[in-house]
């Protein structure tokens, strides 16, 4: 690979700068791809961006910045939220407080805006094959924000595939997370969390062999047919979207529910009625797994209440440390509190319904 340090002024990466959202963004006469499809979108902050700015107007040392020849141009590997919010300060999307005062690009004396003008960036310009480009972007010292684990990903896999599956994941707003869906998942769009989540449980968590297979397709149809099934199957299952319902729906496994059980016969309305009693259930302690529960029957997932160190004792003295099961005589600790009726038969937790069974016997009572 070839690298070479160049300094290139901000008007010449100003000149032609155009923010076409799905279509691209492009700078330096049109020759640099400011937003390759490896790249994220734009992320930074107010305050970031703005001191971006000031760092300029000042004659302060940016971070150096990395290109890389594609074809006739460029691709910018490393500099993308500098790079941007630099064109879109002198094409005046913003201002920035300078004197006490706002003041857009515009506004500037001439003098000013020349001295931004003539700022020298300085930028390693790289050439060589593919495999050796995205091997740099993925070691280089990413100013800012670090990379998220997909959108490495997405610096090695780039290609139509990947360009197509962003249009649905990975942009503000993304229909992904449109129609109510953004109440059930947790994640960013633009940091590639929900593509990561819809590539998690599409692939069963091989995301790595599911780009590899897609990486040159035509388009991402598969992925977003097979969102848009997990999430109908969701709504057909569990209706009751309210915004408290919503509150334990949200940031679950919905893609490997949906997996495991999208072709059983699941009555909704009985469900519903199941979901209202655990949610009353004072012995259910995490509310958030109801639906786990109601779907694997893993009692679990709810983390039910368990007897206290003061029940446990007199319990224990009551029976004189005795198995109620084997019948052999154990220290305390060699004994476990058990429901003597099942909390799935309507058991409670109270000390009426406890007993002390030897680890053992309660390991193996049966129901367990």
């Amino acid at each position: 690979m070839k690298i070479a340090m160049r300094n290139i002024k901000v008007r010449d990466v100003v000149d032609g700068y155009h923010d076409g959202g799905e279509s691209g963004v492009v700078g330096y006469a049109g020759k640099l791809n400011i937003r390759p499809a490896f790249q994220r979108e734009f992320i930074y902050k107010e305050k970031q961006r703005n001191e971006v700015i000031n760092t300029v107007r000042q004659n302060f040392p940016l971070n150096t910045m990395y290109w890389a020849v594609a074809g006739d141009g460029f691709e910018l590997m490393d500099g993308q939220q500098r790079t941007v919010s630099i064109c879109q300060y002198v094409s005046g999307d913003f201002s920035v407080v300078i004197d006490g005062s706002p003041r857009f690009f515009n506004n500037l004396t001439a003098e000013k805006q020349k001295q931004i003008l003539d700022y020298e960036l300085s930028i390693y310009v790289c050439e060589g094959t593919e495999g050796e480009k995205l091997d740099w972007f993925k070691i280089i010292n990413i100013a800012g924000a670090k990379l998220t684990d997909q959108e490495l990903r997405n610096a090695i896999y780039s290609g139509p595939w990947l360009a197509d599956a962003k249009r649905w994941f990975s942009k503000t707003g993304a229909p992904a997370v449109q129609d109510g869906r953004d109440k059930l998942v947790i994640g960013s769009p633009i940091r590639q969390e929900v593509l990561e989540t819809a590539l998690d449980w599409c692939s069963g968590g091989k995301i790595e062999s599911y780009m590899s297979v897609h990486q040159h397709g035509k388009d991402a149809q598969e992925l977003w047919q097979y969102w848009q099934a997990v999430f109908d199957w969701v709504k057909r299952v569990f209706p009751n979207q309210s915004s408290a319902r919503a509150k334990l729906m949200k940031g679950l496994p919905w893609g490997e529910f949906y997996n495991k059980h999208k072709d059983e016969k699941l009555n909704a309305a009985e469900l519903e009625k199941r979901i209202t009693a655990l949610i009353d259930d004072e012995d259910v302690k995490s509310k958030k797994g109801i639906y786990e529960y109601l779907l694997t029957g893993n009692e679990k997932s709810l983390s039910l209440r368990a007897f206290d160190e003061k029940v446990k004792q007199k319990i224990y003295a009551k029976q004189k440390g005795v198995c109620p099961f084997c019948k052999k005589q154990f220290e305390i600790d060699g004994m476990e509190a058990d429901h003597i009726i099942p909390w799935h038969q309507g058991g409670k937790t109270e000390p009426g319904n406890c007993q002390m069974l030897c680890k053992m016997d309660n390991r193996t009572k049966s129901g367990k």
